[in-house]
C-alpha cells in the first residue's frame, strides 16, 4: 500500500481511540472504505452499523489533544505505530478471528516477521520455574524462535530474560499504552527488550493497565506465536486464557509438568490431560515446531545437544562430596536438615556447597529451601 498521508495517519488515529470491537471496525470499514470516511459519516449513516451511541459519540467528538499526543509519541526513536493493511504486520496475526487494528510498538518489527513461540506460567513462580523457562527461552532463542511473552513478573520476565540471551530475541506484548511500563520493576528489562526484540500493545498512548486489558491482550500474545509454552500454571491462571486462545487460533500448545504436590502445576497437568504435548527438553517443542516453519528458520538439535546447550556446568565437573549431595537431592524443594539426614554429610559442609553450587547455576534457594535446577 501507499505511504499513510498525516491526515490519513491523524483519521487512524482516531479509529484506535474510539474503543470500538475489532469485529465492529473491521465491518465499518468494509462499509465505508476508509478511516476517514467513518470519521466524517454522519450521524444517521453511522446507525445501525452496531454501534451504541456511545461509540458514535467518540467517533465524532474524539478529543484532539489525544491525536496530538500519540502524534507526538511517535516523533521518538524507535517508537511507531503499524496498521492491520501495511506489508509489516505480522501475517500470523492476521490469520485470528479479531487481530488488532494497529499495533503500537518499540524497537525493532523485523523481529514480528519472525517464528514466535509464547511462553507464559505464573507471576509468582518458584525459583526452579524461573530457572526452567530462563533457560528453555534461551535455548529456543538460539534455535532460531523469537519468544513471546506479557512482560509480567515471574515466568514471563524470565522467559524474555533468556531469549534476549539467546540470537532471537523477544517481543513483549503489554496491555497498558506503551508511555509508560507495567509493572515498574520491568523497566530495564523492557529497555532489554527495545534493543534485542520490540514491545507492542494495541492500546494507544495514555490507556493505564487495567483487569479487562489483559484477556484481550493475551490473543495477541498466542495470535503472533506458532505455538504456546506453559510452565508453572495454577488452574485459575491467566496463562490458560493464552492457551485457550491459543486453542481456538489452531497453534500448538506445549506444557512442563511438575510434582503432583505443587499446586502451580496444576494447570500445566490439566492441559496435558487435554492434549497439549508434554514437554521435558527444549527440544520436545522444535521436534513438533519445526515442520511448522521454515526450515532455515530454526535450527532443530537433538535431545543431547539440547541437554548439553542448557547445562552451564555438569556434575563430572564437581568432587566427590558434591556429587553425593546433588544424588541426594531432587527437584523439590528441601531444607538443609533433610539433606543432613538423605546424604550424611554435616550441615556445614553441606551449607558450604550449596552455596558454591547456587553461584554454579546447579542449585536454587527459595526461603531457606534448596532444590537441584534443570543442571
Amino acid at each position: 500500500m501507499d505511504a499513510i498521508s498525516e491526515d490519513d495517519l491523524r483519521n487512524r488515529l482516531k479509529l484506535v481511540r474510539c474503543n470500538i470491537p475489532t469485529a465492529n471496525l473491521f465491518a465499518l470499514l468494509d462499509k465505508f472504505s476508509s478511516a476517514g470516511a467513518i470519521c466524517n459519516a454522519s450521524r444517521s449513516q453511522l446507525q445501525g452499523r452496531q454501534l451504541n451511541e456511545d461509540q458514535i459519540n467518540r467517533i465524532q467528538q474524539i478529543d484532539t489533544a489525544d491525536i496530538e499526543r500519540d502524534l507526538t509519541w511517535l516523533e521518538k526513536a524507535d517508537h511507531g505505530i503499524l496498521f492491520y493493511d501495511e506489508p509489516g504486520y505480522p501475517r500470523q496475526l492476521l490469520e485470528i478471528s479479531d487481530p488488532p487494528y494497529a499495533l503500537f510498538y518499540i524497537g525493532d518489527i523485523e523481529y514480528l516477521q519472525q517464528p514466535q513461540l509464547a511462553m507464559v506460567g505464573s507471576r509468582s513462580p518458584t525459583a526452579t520455574g524461573k530457572q526452567i523457562a530462563e533457560d528453555f527461552a534461551r535455548h529456543l532463542s538460539d534455535a532460531g524462535l523469537t519468544i513471546t511473552s506479557g512482560l509480567a513478573h515471574g515466568i514471563d520476565a524470565a522467559s524474555h530474560r533468556g531469549a534476549i540471551k539467546g540470537i532471537a530475541g523477544s517481543v513483549a506484548v503489554v496491555a497498558n499504552g506503551l508511555h509508560t511500563i507495567y509493572p515498574k520493576a520491568n523497566t530495564r528489562l523492557a529497555e532489554a527488550i527495545s534493543q534485542h526484540g520490540c514491545l507492542i500493545t494495541e492500546s494507544p498512548v495514555g490507556a493505564a493497565p487495567h483487569k479487562g486489558l489483559f484477556p484481550r491482550r493475551n490473543r495477541i500474545i498466542s495470535g503472533l506465536s506458532i505455538g504456546t509454552l506453559v510452565t508453572e500454571a495454577a488452574l485459575n491462571s491467566g496463562s490458560l486464557i493464552t492457551t485457550r486462545h491459543a486453542m481456538e487460533q489452531g497453534r500448538e500448545v506445549f506444557a512442563i509438568p511438575g510434582s503432583i504436590h505443587n499446586p502451580l502445576t496444576k494447570g500445566c497437568h490439566k492441559l496435558i490431560k487435554s492434549g497439549a504435548k508434554l514437554v521435558e527438553t527444549a527440544s520436545d517443542v522444535l521436534e513438533e515446531l519445526f515442520p511448522l516453519v521454515n526450515s532455515d528458520s530454526i535450527r532443530h538439535t537433538s535431545a543431547a545437544e539440547s541437554e548439553q546447550t542448557i547445562l552451564d556446568k555438569s556434575e563430572n565437573e564437581l568432587d566427590s562430596s558434591y556429587q553425593t549431595l546433588l544424588k541426594h537431592m531432587e527437584f523439590e524443594p528441601a531444607g538443609i536438615d533433610e539433606l543432613v539426614e538423605r546424604s550424611n554429610l554435616d550441615a556445614s559442609e553441606i551449607a558450604s556447597m550449596l552455596l558454591i553450587l547456587e553461584l554454579q547455576g546447579q542449585v536454587v534457594s527459595q526461603n531457606g529451601l534448596y532444590s537441584r535446577t534443570s543442571s
